[in-house]
């Protein structure tokens, strides 16, 4: 039997690819260094519940307003604290 995953994607993904590329010109430190963007990324996905859907509609039909609401902030605040972790540790680097 031959089955195929590929549809299957981290719904998050998208929202904090989104959310790094408008915060990046509010880090002059990281932004337009697309390896630090990348680590911003994988720090503020880390930081967030996986939600594995196969389309798009899926999660929006079973979400209600207030989870989608608490959805975008919990990105909003991933990709925030991410920024400052990344800049933390490029800080650091630099130093030492």
């Amino acid at each position: 039997m031959s089955i195929d995953f590929t549809s299957i994607r981290n719904h998050n993904e998208h929202a904090v690819f989104a959310a790094v590329i408008a915060a990046a010109p509010r880090y002059p430190g990281v932004s337009g260094r697309e390896d630090l963007l990348a680590d911003v990324a994988c720090v503020a996905l880390n930081r967030l519940q996986p939600r594995y859907i196969r389309h798009t509609v899926d999660l929006a039909f079973y979400q209600s307003e207030k989870e989608r609401q608490d959805g975008e902030q919990a990105v909003v605040d991933a990709v925030e604290y991410a920024f400052g972790f990344v800049q933390a540790r490029t800080a650091m680097r630099a130093r030492g």
